[in-house]
């Protein structure tokens, strides 16, 4: 099981959750894995989030392969500049 760290809005779709547990080995799976467990989240994985893995940020990187006990972190896409 993959802990995830919820950012910013993403704790409110969750239920006001600031972590959650989800099977994955990849990007791809942890976002299926989140849709499945937490309906609320999908309309802002729809939208685009990004996620922190071991303090690097990957965006659309969906084989990106999650190690045990790595820190975790999913937040929504930044815009600005």
């Amino acid at each position: 099981m993959v802990k995830v760290q919820l950012w910013g809005s993403l704790r409110s779709a969750a239920d006001g959750r600031t972590e959650v547990e989800v099977e994955a080995k990849n990007f791809r799976q942890l976002l299926d894995g989140l849709r499945a467990a937490h309906p609320g989240l999908a309309p802002q994985i729809e939208r685009g989030v990004s996620m922190s893995l071991n303090g690097v940020i990957y965006r659309e990187a969906w084989f990106t392969e999650i190690p045990p006990d790595a820190e975790v972190v999913l937040m929504p896409y930044m815009t600005g500049g």
